[in-house]
């Protein structure tokens, strides 16, 4: 029997993925699984299985841990022999992790997997990344690029970075690895289903907490910066299409929004599905960072987390032309965040208390 093994079930990004993968074949998926997840772990595959309307023994959970050189599971022969492709998706997304539990996971994780892959001889092997192992890069960013000269904002990007470097190193040598790079990503466009509340939702919080009147941090100039926001089902639905190609093995995509929106755009935008009338108070960033680091209080009361402040100013533009080509023929595109923003806000409403999360 061969299988594909996933890694980061049952997280965000993950469960979406695995019911991708549930309906464009029949092959068994594997979740490598921690052992204090597992038992939501297997409530979310059963519920899964159910939705697609595929057996559940489709789907088979094991236990272990990626920052094991062998993975931490009881039969690591057996899952070797038997893997033939592999998802990536397992990392500490935290923005305030600090730099050991960051190298464990995203780095070191992330060698074990691709020294598991290399020796089952995988057919693929596909790493999502994340664009923002750009670090604070002022201009464009493309899917060449990698280092650049960069410097980082906290050691989730610092770590991602040298995580993708490794995945990169081994493309070079013939290793058959994509590497995918989500933007921000939020709740699904359509229904605003998320399990985590970060990147806009943080502005969000601060919006919800005020009324009428929302007084929200911005940069000096709101409309000169962007924050690239994708939604979940346009992360996935991306890269299950570009990973059954077998043209993208030894390339990067940059799963971004073409169209991202200005912050000033952004917290208008956030106002409005919100029912608040936003004041931007405009050179207040680093202030408000400040505040949120070193008073005590200030950013549970406000409901924002300090290090994501820097995203409101970060002077990065992402690029996305060969993930375009590559999906031209398919009907997965990006929406404008104008278009789904209010369906993101009244799922919040109703479940922001049930999550706590970190950017993609």
């Amino acid at each position: 029997m061969t299988v594909r093994l996933l890694t980061g079930f049952p997280g965000f990004l993950g469960s979406a993925l695995l019911e991708r993968l549930l309906e464009r074949g029949d092959e068994p998926v594997v979740c490598l699984v921690q052992a204090q997840y597992r038992e939501s772990a297997a409530r979310r595959a059963a519920a899964l299985t159910d939705a697609v309307g595929v057996p559940r023994d489709r789907v088979r959970l094991v236990e272990g841990d990626v920052t094991d050189p062998e993975l931490a599971v009881d039969d690591y022969e057996r899952l070797r022999r038997e893997t033939r492709v592999v998802y990536h998706l397992a990392a500490v997304y935290d923005l305030g992790v600090a730099r050991p539990l960051a190298e464990r996971v995203n780095v070191d994780g992330t060698r074990h997997l691709l020294d598991f892959a290399t020796r089952a001889d995988v057919d693929r092997f596909h790493h999502v990344s994340t664009c923002y192992v750009s670090g604070r890069y002022d201009g464009r960013f493309t899917h060449r690029d990698l280092a650049v000269g960069q410097s980082f904002h906290n050691h989730y990007e610092a770590t991602k970075f040298e995580a993708e470097r490794l995945v990169q190193a081994a493309m070079r040598d013939g290793f058959p690895a994509t590497v995918y790079r989500p933007a921000i990503a939020v709740g699904d466009s359509r229904t605003g289903e998320t399990q985590k509340f970060d990147g806009p939702y943080y502005l969000l919080k601060l919006i919800l907490r005020q009324w009428p009147v929302a007084a929200v941090p911005v940069p000096l100039r709101p409309s000169a910066y962007r924050l690239n926001v994708v939604p979940r089902e346009f992360v996935v639905d991306a890269l299950a299409a570009i990973s059954a190609r077998e043209e993208s093995v030894g390339a990067v995509y940059q799963l971004c929004n073409p169209h991202p929106p200005t912050i000033l755009e952004l917290v208008r935008t956030l106002g409005r599905a919100a029912g608040r009338r936003v004041v931007p108070v405009r050179g207040t960033t680093k202030l408000a960072r400040v505040a949120t680091e070193r008073v005590p209080g200030v950013a549970d009361g406000l409901g924002i987390e300090p290090a994501a402040l820097p995203y409101l100013s970060q002077p990065t533009t992402y690029t996305d032309e060969n993930t375009r080509r590559a999906l031209a023929d398919t009907d997965v595109r990006c929406p404008l965040f104008s278009s789904y923003a209010d369906r993101l806000v009244a799922y919040a409403r109703e479940h922001l208390d049930e999550g706590r999360g970190a950017m993609t």
